[in-house]
């Protein structure tokens, strides 16, 4: 009788926990490809923008096309390997590897490809058990999986600032490439 309720036990636990780890592996490989979408798309965008407008700024607060390029690396890199990945954080005030000064055009986007490929292998290797951990954002609980998706959303807001900046140079920004 007790090997008949470990069995059945066993059995049940499958059937429940078999889809849920598929659906954390599908939200996985999902997120990949369209992370894998943004890094193309977010190249092109920082490509098609003359280096000598890379200090664009809409308004005088406004960030520059160089500092929002750069911006999205360095958000990057916090929400991935600092948040998921457990490395101590950067710190804004003196890092020099993910700002845009004395950088050119070139060094700029060599370094946000590499960002995003750090960024990439890092959730390729990620723990699917853990997405469902939570973690202090600003004084919020929000689950792993949750900050993912805050990255996407950050990553979309600071690129569309690029396209306006684009437009607002006399340029039409690259065909918006779907799913990312």
């Amino acid at each position: 009788m007790k090997r008949f309720f470990i069995l059945t036990s066993i059995t049940l636990f499958s059937l429940i926990s078999s889809p849920l780890f598929a659906q954390q592996t599908d939200f996985v490989k999902d997120y990949l490809e369209r992370l894998e979408n943004s890094k193309k798309y977010l190249i092109l965008v920082a490509e098609n923008m003359p280096s000598d407008k890379y200090n664009f700024k809409a308004t005088p607060e406004s960030k520059s096309f160089a500092e929002n390029l750069m911006h999205i690396g360095w958000a990057m890199d916090w929400h991935s390997q600092s948040l998921l990945g457990g490395r101590e954080p950067r710190d804004w005030k003196n890092d020099t590897e993910l700002r845009p000064s004395n950088k050119s055009k070139e060094e700029m986007i060599a370094k946000i490809d590499e960002t995003f490929d750090k960024t990439i292998k890092l959730i390729t290797e990620f723990d699917v058990a853990e997405l469902d951990d939570e973690l202090d954002y600003f004084g919020l609980k929000r689950t792993k999986r949750q900050i993912l998706l805050l990255l996407a959303d950050h990553i979309t807001h600071h690129r569309g600032q690029m396209l306006v900046y684009l437009r607002l140079n006399g340029f039409v920004p690259p065909r918006y490439v779907d799913y990312q």
